[in-house]
């Protein structure tokens, strides 16, 4: 058997943990080679999504079922021959090598690296494989015209192999398990160093020269004690361009967790909400709203934009909040109702609910077409999260703009 160290299975390249290290040096790199503009203005998760699908590693796949042989004469050194065999030093006799072919599926070079990060790899020995492209080659001198040896010395390689193949597709598991996290904190570090220099600089109270596309979001800071949205007024400056707020994340999942204390009323005492237009209903959830915010407070039947919409909360003239109340009247009048409430919205309204209340018994079956309907909306990007069994997260984006994405809650509410 001969094999070439450069290719050989295993250890050709050094350890997996050097190509680990190569692939996040390189998506350091693209990260940090953006411009400010892209960064601030595209969409973090679908400027994650792109990196995550960029950089995450393709594991290699060894078919072990699809095996095929082949064999050849070859003159063999004597230093090859085993010790029973009376030869001469320095001279080569002809013998038979069979060579086994396993095709690979996915990046085969990763064969090539040696698996285990921080630990001894996984059981001992080594194979004979070498990696050749798209398949393994491992060629077995037949010495003694034995079938089951050459079969035996195959099975034994294979053993080995499978082994160390389970580990190194552990490490490349382990290494994509852990992308999303990093690329998002890498993506957050360098968004916040924009904005940091941003605001010193609008801090210097001197117009600046600013390039275009700047975005104008920034996050209402997280309240304390009895949910206080707070907001810190960016100062006053001759910028063309100022930062808007945007509902912080947790303020905007207390709303809807609010809401659906209220809906879940709704269920509880059938008799009371019975008969109730989508006004009525609505204007109990405002009652709800209005004393557990101390900023601001919710209006009914405000305009935004295009139109009036049932529920929003504001800062200034900005909307941070916006909810739609409908009745459930099939899955073309869900889909509008969700397009009604993206038509309200500029690119700056960022987060929404779409608040459903069904009459109809099968309240299920709603459910159901819920999840499968809603995929379906052109302005659709992804699902997000469950939160309860009637309540549902989305990522949706405005009108002819894919990187400004709203964040937008199904709720709905069984009002027989």
């Amino acid at each position: 058997m001969y094999r070439n160290s450069s290719s050989r299975i295993f250890g050709g390249k050094g350890s997996i943990v050097e190509y680990f290290k190569s692939q996040t040096n390189s998506l350091e790199t693209e990260i940090n080679a953006t411009s400010e503009s892209y960064i601030l203005n595209v969409s973090e998760e679908q400027f994650t999504d792109y990196l995550l699908e960029k950089y995450q590693i393709e594991k290699p796949i060894i078919q072990f079922e699809d095996v095929y042989a082949d064999n050849f004469e070859k003159n063999i050194p004597a230093e090859y021959f085993p010790m029973s065999f009376h030869i001469r030093d320095r001279d080569s006799y002809p013998r038979q090598v069979i060579q086994f072919f396993v095709p690979i599926a996915g990046n085969s070079e990763l064969l090539k690296y040696v698996p285990g990060i921080n630990r001894i790899t996984i059981g001992g020995g080594s194979s004979d494989f070498e990696v050749e492209f798209d398949k393994l080659k491992l060629e077995i001198i037949d010495f003694y015209n034995d079938a089951k040896i050459i079969k035996s010395k195959y099975d034994e390689n294979v053993v080995i192999t499978q082994r160390k193949l389970s580990e190194l597709h552990q490490n490349i598991d382990e290494f994509n398990n852990s992308l999303k996290s990093w690329i998002i904190g890498e993506i957050k570090k360098i968004k916040n160093k924009f904005l940091s220099q941003n605001e010193f600089m609008n801090s210097l109270g001197v117009p600046m020269k600013k390039s275009k596309n700047t975005p104008e979001t920034f996050s209402v800071p997280r309240p304390t004690l009895r949910t206080k949205i707070k907001v810190s007024k960016p100062e006053a400056s001759t910028q063309p361009f100022k930062p808007e707020p945007t509902i912080d994340l947790d303020i905007y999942n207390q709303i809807l967790k609010l809401i659906n204390d209220v809906g879940k009323n709704f269920e509880r005492m059938p008799s009371v909400y019975k008969g109730k237009g989508e006004e009525d209903l609505r204007d109990h959830i405002l009652m709800t709203l209005d004393p557990n915010f101390e900023f601001g407070s919710a209006s009914g039947e405000t305009f935004n934009k295009t139109g009036k919409t049932d529920i929003q909360l504001r800062y200034d003239s900005s909307v941070i909040f916006i909810a739609e109340c409908k009745f459930w009247t099939g899955e073309k009048g869900y889909l509008d109702t969700i397009t009604q409430l993206i038509n309200y919205l500029t690119w700056r309204d960022t987060k929404g609910s779409v608040i459903i209340f069904v009459k109809q018994k099968d309240f299920t079956t709603i459910l159901s077409k819920v999840e499968t309907t809603t995929s379906k909306h052109p302005n659709y990007i992804g699902f997000v999260s469950k939160s309860d069994e009637n309540w549902f997260n989305y990522r949706f984006h405005i009108n002819g703009d894919k990187n400004r994405e709203i964040r937008l809650a199904i709720q709905l509410y069984h009002t027989q």
